[in-house]
């Protein structure tokens, strides 16, 4: 690593934050700890992928990569929604029983390209009277407040593979990513949540149970979208719109401006 090199093209795994991912990358390249460093975009704990990282001077030059323009893969799970609109959250209301067609899904999945506004998460950074919302939600007060929504950008938006998964086997992907996140994010709520809504729990698993269970409906799709935007908005927007709900499963971020996930360093 030369200690000259501005911008890093870092890939943020699953379960960390942004500064634990800086953290990481000062361990890994002792010879950075001494630069001033900071990342431009953030990506949820859930989320993985491009995580730029500024380095001395850079740092000065946040803004600018902040408004590059992000690409993404995102897996929705339909039939649920919940306070974070992903499945870090509490269930709010489900929807298991309703079904919906892949046509459908490709043609709503269009619709979203262009100028559209979409609901602020109300767990996220967005600043209202000086405090993030996720702790206007944390303590409750989320009624005392008016949740804007945010004008964006979608340039284009793809229906990449609409699928169904068993509850187990979509149990078992849940936990495992939940349990991956540091730090408190009421995971044993969240779990214990799931637990209870989802059929077959991990430590119950029976041989030749599959084929029985109830199916759950999975979509992945790609989205180019301007800075700013919350993928797991389109996910709730998504759901609304087909009136089924529906959260994010997974998220990856293939691409800040012109900085690939193919070029992006392990840390």
């Amino acid at each position: 690593m030369r200690k000259l090199e501005k911008i890093l093209n870092i890939y943020k795994p699953v379960g960390i934050s942004p500064l634990d991912a800086i953290k990481a990358l000062k361990e890994k390249y002792p010879e950075l700890k001494g630069d001033k460093m900071t990342y431009a975009g953030r990506l949820d704990p859930l989320a993985e992928g491009v995580l730029l990282i500024l380095i001395g001077k850079a740092v000065y030059e946040k803004e600018k990569y902040l408004k590059l323009d992000k690409e993404y893969e995102a897996e929705i799970l339909f039939g649920f929604n919940t306070d974070t609109y992903d499945i870090l959250g509490l269930s709010k209301e489900n929807r298991q029983s309703a079904t919906i067609s892949r046509t459908v899904l490709d043609i709503e999945t269009k619709k979203l390209e262009g100028n559209i506004s979409l609901p602020l998460p109300p767990y996220s950074s967005y600043k209202i009277k000086g405090k993030p919302l996720f702790e206007w939600a944390r303590e409750g007060k989320l009624g005392e407040i008016e949740i804007p929504m945010r004008r964006t950008k979608i340039s284009s938006a793809e229906l990449l593979n609409f699928d169904k998964i068993s509850g187990q086997k979509l149990l078992k992907k849940i936990e495992q990513k939940i349990n991956s996140v540091k730090g408190d994010f009421r995971q044993k709520e969240i779990l214990e949540s799931w637990q209870k809504m989802l059929p077959f729990p991990s430590d119950r698993c029976f041989a030749g149970t599959f084929e029985n269970q109830k199916k759950y409906q999975i979509a992945k799709i790609r989205a180019a979208c301007s800075s700013g935007t919350y993928i797991r908005s389109i996910a709730h927007h998504l759901g609304h719109e087909l009136e089924i709900g529906g959260v994010i499963l997974s998220l990856t971020r293939t691409k800040v401006g012109e900085f690939e996930i193919k070029n992006s360093i392990d840390i």
